[in-house]
Formats: C-alpha cells, sequence, structure tokens
C-alpha cells in the first residue's frame, strides 16, 4: 500500500501526529493508500516554511518566477498518464476523461498565469502639476488554498498557480478523499527545482487541518472552493481577521431551454453538462427548465439519451460514467432519489445503482444517472444541492417564468441558456443570477475572466486578473512634483 506524505520547506514528510488516513479507491471500495492525518503541527511547520521563503520569491524576477511555473507545467504535461490514472482512481471519474480534461487543465493554469505575469501593468495618475500618482500590486504573503476532491489537480492548480505567480508562497490543503494527484505534485516540484518553502502541502481533515491554516494569524489570504456551509464557517473564522477571502461554493444551476433550440444538435451537450464527473462538478446544470412547447419530446429524447450512457470501470476507455467519490456521497444521492419519490417527483431513468458491473467493482460506489420530472421548484430535490447524477427537468410557460424559475434558488453559481433567439439570449443572461452564463454551450472557460458565483454560491472572483488581484494588495505611490 502506497504512503503519501506531506510536502513541507521542500521535502516530503510524515504528519506530527503518525496517524494515517485511508484513501479508498471509490471504484472498488477498497483502501489502496493512506494519507497523513496532519494537525495544527504540521500546519503550523508549513506556514513557518512559507514565510521564510517568501521574501525572496516576492523578491525574484517575474521572468525566472514563469521559468519555474513552466517548468512545473512541463511535468504535468510529461506526466500526464499517470496523473489521470492517479485522479481516476482517487476520484472514481473516467480516467479518458481526466486525461482529456483534468490533467491538461492543470498544466495549462500553470501556463496561463506563468505568462500573465510578464505583461502585468500598473496606473499611473497626474495629480495636476502638483503630483505623480502611481500604483504597486504586492504580494500578500502566505496564501492559504484548500481545494475539493471532485476535480482535485485542476482546482488546487488553478490557486496554486496565480498565487505563486505574483510572488506569494502558499500552504494549500487538499481534499483528504482526493489526495494523490497533489502527493504527485509536491514530487513534480521537487523536481522542477521549485525553492524550499514556496509551495508546501498539507494533507488532513476540514477539523484537524484545514481550520489551523484558515485561522493561522500568519495566512493573511484564504482561497476555499468547497461546499456553502464549510464556506460560512471559514467567513466566520476569517472575518475578524480581516483576511482576504476568495470562498468559491454551491450551485444548483439551471440550463433554459427554449422552443426554438435544435435538439439534435444541443442534445449530446446538454447529457454532457448534466452528468460530467457523474454531477459531481460545481458547474453541471442540475435543473432543465424547457418551454412547454418542447417539454414532452425534450424528456423522452434527453431519457433516451442518458440511458445510452455507458456505467462502468472508470478504467475502461468506453466508460463515460465512472463511481461517485465516496460512500458517504452515495448515501447522499441515494436520500436525495428517495426524499424525490416522497415530494411527487417521477423517476425517469435511472434511481439505483447498476446491475451489470465487472467483478472489481462490485462493492464500488456506483449510481445510474437519473432524471426525475413532476416535482415542484420549490421541493428540497429543486433547492438543495444534491452534486451527484440526479437531473430534474420541469417546464415553464413564458420568459419571466424561465427567468423566475432559473433565480428561484439561494444559488447563482452558473447557467447556461440555449436559443436562436440573439436578443432573447442576451436579455435572460443579463437577467439570470449567475456569476457565468453560457449561452448556447457549456463549461467553454477563458482564464482571462472572471469566475465566481452571486447569492449562496460565493464571493469573491478567481481566473484571469481578478486572480492576479486576488493574491495582491495595491499600494498608491505619491510623488510631490512641485
Amino acid at each position: 500500500m502506497q504512503h503519501i506524505e506531506n510536502y513541507i520547506n521542500g521535502e516530503l514528510v510524515a504528519a506530527h501526529s503518525k496517524r494515517s488516513l485511508h484513501n479508498v479507491e471509490p471504484a472498488t471500495g477498497e483502501a489502496y493508500s493512506t494519507t497523513p492525518d496532519s494537525d495544527e503541527r504540521d500546519v503550523g511547520d508549513a506556514v513557518r516554511a512559507a514565510q521564510g521563503a517568501f521574501e525572496n520569491w516576492r523578491l525574484t524576477p517575474a521572468s525566472e518566477r514563469s521559468c519555474q511555473l513552466l517548468r512545473i507545467a512541463d511535468l504535468i504535461e510529461r506526466d500526464l498518464d499517470v496523473l489521470a490514472e492517479a485522479e481516476s482512481r482517487d476520484n472514481g471519474k473516467p480516467v479518458s476523461l481526466a486525461r482529456a480534461v483534468d490533467i491538461p487543465r492543470a498544466a495549462a493554469n500553470f501556463r496561463f498565469f506563468a505568462t500573465a505575469i510578464l505583461h502585468d501593468r500598473s496606473d499611473a495618475h497626474i495629480t495636476d502639476t502638483r503630483a505623480i500618482n502611481y500604483t504597486l500590486r504586492r504580494a500578500r504573503g502566505v496564501a492559504g488554498l484548500i481545494s475539493p476532491w471532485n476535480l482535485p489537480l485542476y482546482l488546487l492548480t488553478w490557486k496554486i498557480a496565480p498565487a505563486l505567480a505574483t510572488g506569494n508562497t502558499a500552504v494549500a490543503k487538499p481534499s483528504e478523499i482526493t489526495p494523490m494527484t497533489a502527493y504527485l505534485l509536491s514530487k513534480i516540484c521537487i523536481e522542477a527545482g521549485l525553492p524550499p518553502g514556496v509551495l508546501n502541502i498539507v494533507h488532513g481533515t476540514g477539523p484537524s487541518a484545514g481550520s489551523p491554516l484558515v485561522a493561522h494569524p500568519d495566512v493573511p489570504a484564504i482561497s476555499f472552493t468547497g461546499g456553502t456551509t464549510t464556506g460560512a464557517t471559514i467567513a466566520r473564522i476569517a472575518a475578524p481577521m480581516f483576511k482576504k477571502l476568495s470562498l468559491e461554493l454551491g450551485g444548483k444551476n439551471p440550463t433554459v431551454v427554449f422552443g426554438d433550440v435544435d435538439l439534435d444538435r444541443i442534445l449530446p451537450e446538454l447529457v454532457r453538462a448534466s452528468f460530467a464527473n457523474q454531477g459531481q462538478i460545481c458547474l453541471c446544470g442540475s435543473r432543465i427548465l424547457v418551454e412547454r412547447t418542447l417539454y414532452e419530446q425534450f424528456v423522452d429524447r434527453f431519457v433516451d439519451a442518458v440511458q445510452a450512457l455507458a456505467v462502468g470501470d472508470p478504467t475502461d476507455p468506453e466508460t463515460q460514467q465512472g463511481a461517485l467519490v465516496s460512500r458517504s456521497q452515495l448515501e447522499k444521492v441515494k436520500s436525495y432519489v428517495e426524499l424525490a419519490r416522497d415530494e411527487g417527483g417521477r423517476i425517469r431513468c435511472g434511481g439505483h445503482a447498476p446491475s451489470d458491473l465487472p467483478a472489481r467493482c462490485r462493492e464500488g460506489f456506483f449510481f445510474l444517472p437519473t432524471v426525475v420530472t413532476d416535482l415542484a421548484p420549490d421541493c428540497r430535490v429543486q433547492q438543495e444541492e444534491i452534486f451527484g447524477p440526479v437531473v430534474t427537468i420541469s417546464p415553464f410557460d413564458s420568459e419571466s417564468e424561465a427567468i423566475d424559475l432559473a433565480n428561484g434558488t439561494a444559488y447563482g453559481l452558473a447557467a447556461s441558456i440555449w436559443t436562436h433567439d440573439l436578443d432573447r439570449a442576451h436579455r435572460v443572461g443579463a437577467a439570470v443570477d449567475a456569476g457565468v452564463v453560457w449561452i448556447n454551450c457549456w463549461l467553454l472557460r477563458d482564464l482571462r475572466t472572471p469566475f465566481g458565483g452571486m447569492k449562496q454560491s460565493g464571493v469573491g472572483r478567481e481566473g484571469g486578473d481578478e486572480a492576479l488581484r486576488f493574491f495582491t494588495e495595491p499600494q498608491n505611490i505619491c510623488v510631490h512634483t512641485p
């Protein structure tokens, strides 16, 4: 059994507690490695290492920091197959998905921010003839980076890359459920020659390792991606300490389909938007709203397409739907399907585990992609984030009703709108309460654009200039010119 270690001050080390957590492969239900059960002592070591490295890293020329990050990107691309297999084994997603999307995007994160810092600019303001004001962007110090289990390397590197690019050092805590790719990234950083202490990775649970990182007085910036409840707890801890916060939280994202669409063309994309990574992506469209003139035809066609998805062993290149990440997540999904039945919903497909899994996967955490109709918009299944392969479909009669339904939850992370009417697309897009709105597409990301949610989906923005600004603080210099 493989033993994962923390990455602190440039070295791989065991946790002070000497305790470990089992890392379970979702496809089999069996542990295949162990993870350090770190605590505040390990976090303290990591923060001290990051503090010690900060001044030299901050003063390292941007061109040199860029070269360091580009070397890491090169090594991620070199190790694509190894990383993809590790992510699939940790997360349960098809290895083909990890190979095509997650790992290449992790490398792209490093490349984007490594080159973005080479094109930085500052502002200058002439105050009549009396002064010149110019603005510096200074690295904040030690950044605390907490990432989730659904896209473990992609989202971890989305935080690490801008933090390091802008001259900060970092302490990262990946999810204890999916630690392997972060551990492999540690080894890549050592091979790339990243200076000791610039990046530190501490493994462990939220209460034992995450909370001490958030509360540490020498960590002025926290970037967190995860559940809304945990985000609220982090905000309560960090706010009195005046920390800079980015909280990318949950979603209950609407997919709005108007009656003028070409269903043949868009159907594959709508299925992908609903069930990619077993629905375990915060941006998945879990509520499909369909104009009534198209509703019955849409439900029939969509259900047929969902039932055709290949569910099975994530290592099989033909698999489109793998396992849920953990037994507790599987039980959560099951409970919401039962709740849907109790709330009067009609299960159009799925609603149970598959019966034809290969032998090695029969104890794994699998659940068929599930479609539910006939639910009221205010019921719990339509209001609460499930984060699994469960999608509801509801009809609407007018544009205004579609907007009301789309905005009818406490969340506002993302939405997609599907129509041939460009004027309507712009109207509805502007009226929907979501930080990201895709029109006639889904998950088409440009790293130059801001990313984040509204309402209970979070605060702060990541991506592009917003990420670079989050990890730096402005300082105005006023030069008197008498």
